[in-house]
């Protein structure tokens, strides 16, 4: 059995725009129909989301034979989390609250095979097809991608030392933690956010490593597409769903 290819990471290092969607719900039939939308990505939140390992393994199985690549924010920069998501079958995680270089080179150590690394070594699992895919440890490591979330105004400070941590494929902005650590809780559209954001992607791409962000706002996503982000989730399905039956009630109120 062939090892699967990282479909994200590759295009990730070809520098081409993907388009995301966070997926918190958890639930099947909701995420059979969003995958079928098309998206490039989909975020498997377990951070800010109430989803075990067992949910996780289903929206995998659910979204991998899908033309939308899969990706997993454990709840936090732990070992433990990363190798159980990982040997679920997730290739891609999304590292949440890193602030250092430090901490990034933690989030790399923990998703590696030794030598490279010291992710945990089970024999069989879903993510080498229960054993069948025999070249699945010389492979794994290559086709990891690990990207790390910048969510304070001291961990955007640091973005290149983070970035030149050997095995980080990425970064991204969480709009709202950042917002909130510079004194402005729930805005994250204020103008000294803003502009720290479009100074993060500025420097991304100055020392070239991909940046992403969430814009749930389709003006705010469309802005930062054209300024330089190559990953950008442009809505929740909490989002839609909210936002789709609040219209519909609107259109019938007396």
């Amino acid at each position: 059995m062939e090892m699967p290819i990282n479909r994200f990471k590759q295009r990730l290092k070809a520098g081409e725009k993907q388009i995301g969607l966070w997926s918190q719900f958890g639930n099947g039939a909701a995420t059979e129909i969003v995958v079928d939308a098309g998206f490039d990505w989909i975020l498997i939140d377990t951070e800010h989301a109430p989803l075990d390992l067992a949910v996780v393994t289903d929206q995998l199985r659910i979204i991998q034979p899908s033309v939308s690549s899969a990706i997993v924010r454990p709840a936090w920069n732990d070992a433990v989390l990363f190798k159980r998501i990982l040997d679920a079958g997730a290739q891609t995680l999304l590292v949440p609250y890193v602030e250092s270089a430090e901490e990034a080179q933690r989030a790399v150590i923990a998703a590696r095979y030794p030598p490279r690394g010291r992710r945990g070594v089970a024999t069989t699992h879903r993510a080498n097809r229960y054993g069948r895919i025999g070249d699945y440890y010389a492979r794994a490591t290559d086709e990891t991608c690990v990207l790390v979330q910048l969510e304070t105004a001291q961990a955007v400070a640091v973005l290149e030392e983070i970035a030149d941590v050997d095995g980080v494929d990425g970064v991204f902005i969480g709009p709202s933690d950042l917002a909130a650590s510079m004194g402005y809780v729930g805005q994250p559209t204020h103008p000294e956010p803003r502009k720290l954001i479009l100074d993060a992607c500025t420097r991304a791409k100055a020392v070239g490593v991909p940046i992403g962000i969430l814009a749930p706002v389709e003006a705010d996503a469309q802005m930062f597409l054209e300024t330089g982000f190559t990953f950008v989730a442009v809505g929740s399905e909490i989002g839609l769903l909210r936002k789709a039956t609040d219209d519909l009630r609107a259109k019938f109120r007396a």
